[in-house]
C-alpha cells in the first residue's frame, strides 16, 4: 500500500475511535473534513496536491472514463456516479432530511441520467449504457455539489446528533423517492442499523474511498490496454 492510502486508513481508524469519545466533536469535524476532500477533486474545497479524486481524472481521455476493462464490472465513470449517488441520497435525506440534490437542483437531466437510484441492481447493459450516455463534466460537477452539501451538513451536526439511530421515516423517504431500487432494498436494512456516527464512517469517507481505489485500477487496465 502506498503511504498516502496508509495514511488515509489509519486516520479512518482515528476518526472512528474519535467517533466514540464524547467531547471530542471538534476533533471529529476536522478528522472527517480531511478524509472527505482526500476522496473528492482538490477543487471542491481548494485542497492543495493531489486527491484520490485528482488521481482518477488526471489527463484521462473522456473515452477510458466510460470504458469497462475486460473482465471487469464497471466504468470509471459508474463508479464515480455510483459514489456520488450514495453520498447524496444518505446524507441529504438521511442525516438532514433535506431532497437530495439529484431532485432539488435536477442533476439527472444535467448528466443525462434517468436512473434516479444508486444502481447497485444495474446489470452489464445497463452499466454499459449509463457509461455511455452520461454527461461526464456535469458527472464532476455534480459530485462537487455533493461533496460541499455534506461538508455543510456535517458543519451542522451536534455530538447529540452523532448518537442518534437513523431514523426509520427517512428511510421510508428514501424508498418511496425510488432513491433505492427494489433489488438493492438490502441498503435500507444496512442503514438503518447505523447510527448519524456511522453513517459519516460509510458513505462519504468509507465508500468513496473503495469506489475511488475501484476507479483507479480502471483506469490502470483502460490506459493500459
Amino acid at each position: 500500500m502506498d503511504p498516502l492510502r496508509k495514511r488515509w486508513n489509519e486516520q479512518q481508524q482515528i476518526l472512528r475511535r474519535a467517533l466514540g469519545k464524547p467531547g471530542e466533536l471538534q476533533t471529529v469535524r476536522d478528522l472527517f473534513s480531511v478524509q472527505h476532500a482526500m476522496v473528492h477533486a482538490g477543487s471542491m474545497t481548494g485542497t492543495e496536491g493531489m486527491t484520490f479524486g485528482d488521481q482518477v481524472w488526471r489527463e484521462l481521455p473522456d473515452d477510458a472514463a466510460r470504458r469497462i476493462p475486460a473482465g471487469g464490472e464497471h466504468s470509471i465513470a459508474w463508479s464515480i456516479w455510483h459514489a456520488a449517488r450514495i453520498e447524496d441520497i444518505t446524507m441529504n435525506m438521511l442525516v438532514a432530511d433535506s431532497l437530495q440534490l439529484w431532485e432539488s437542483d435536477g442533476w439527472g437531466k444535467r448528466m443525462r441520467v434517468d436512473l434516479g437510484n444508486t444502481g447497485n441492481a444495474l446489470d452489464a447493459v445497463g452499466v454499459a449504457r449509463l457509461s455511455d450516455r452520461i454527461d461526464l463534466a456535469a458527472l464532476q460537477s455534480y459530485r462537487i455539489a455533493v461533496g460541499r452539501r455534506t461538508r455543510a451538513i456535517v458543519a451542522a451536526l451536534s455530538w447529540e446528533d452523532l448518537k442518534r439511530k437513523v431514523d426509520p421515516a427517512r428511510l421510508e423517504q428514501v424508498r418511496k423517492r425510488g432513491a433505492v431500487a427494489g433489488p438493492s432494498s438490502w441498503l435500507l436494512e444496512y442503514w438503518g442499523g447505523l447510527t448519524i456516527a456511522g453513517l459519516l464512517l460509510m458513505p462519504p469517507t468509507r465508500h468513496n474511498f473503495v469506489h475511488l481505489n475501484e476507479a483507479l485500477r480502471v483506469r490502470h487496465m483502460v490506459l493500459k490496454a
